[in-house]
């Protein structure tokens, strides 16, 4: 049974310093004006073994026989998820081709039953890479699970999706950015140092 509300899991981003103020380029290519880096939180065994539990407290009754994570994001949210759910881990690569694929000699028998899990979603992409890649594999996709939504209700998957908080955040194509109108430089989120 899920024991953390959205509220918590927001103010728990904020109190490690992964809820940044600025002008950012998300990997979608479009531009913000905050930024959720979720590696701060991550950083800490003690916060992403709550936040695992946490997600794996909304699958537990669905037999999952591996949780997926797509690079580099989901990786040791899909280790310590599988870990919660006594199954195993594994994480998909950017292909060359703009795909996310399974390498490093991970097997997927056809019927595997598949959990995905991410920190953020944007827009969902490599998520959805990530389900392409599997079902064309043969598995079977019985959820997506994040730790924070911030698409504003935009990311849909064909599948149970659980999100351990929703915060949409106003982000712009590089073309609209008020951000840039304003000349309000761009800002490397790993440039900002938390206290």
């Amino acid at each position: 049974m899920p024991s953390m509300t959205p509220e918590q899991v927001v103010n728990l981003f904020r109190k490690q310093g992964a809820l940044l103020e600025g002008h950012f380029i998300f990997a979608s290519g479009r531009h913000g004006n905050r930024f959720l880096q979720a590696a701060r939180i991550l950083q800490h065994p003690t916060h992403t073994e709550r936040l695992c539990r946490e997600l794996a407290a909304r699958f537990q009754r669905l037999k999952v026989d591996v949780v997926i994570g797509p690079a580099t994001g989901g990786i040791l949210l899909a280790y310590e998820t599988a870990r919660k759910l006594g199954c195993r881990a594994a994480f998909t690569e950017k292909d060359g081709h703009g795909g996310m694929i399974l390498k490093r000699g991970f097997v997927l028998k056809p019927g595997t039953r598949a959990l995905v899990v991410e920190d953020v979603i944007t827009t969902g992409g490599s998520v959805q890479k990530t389900i392409d890649h599997l079902s064309e594999r043969g598995a079977e996709i019985v959820g997506v699970g994040v730790l924070i939504d911030r698409s504003g209700g935009e990311a849909k998957f064909d599948c149970r999706f659980e999100a351990l908080a929703q915060l949409p955040l106003e982000s712009w194509s590089p073309e609209l950015c008020e951000l840039c109108t304003k000349g309000i430089p761009v800002v490397d989120p790993d440039d900002l140092v938390h206290p």
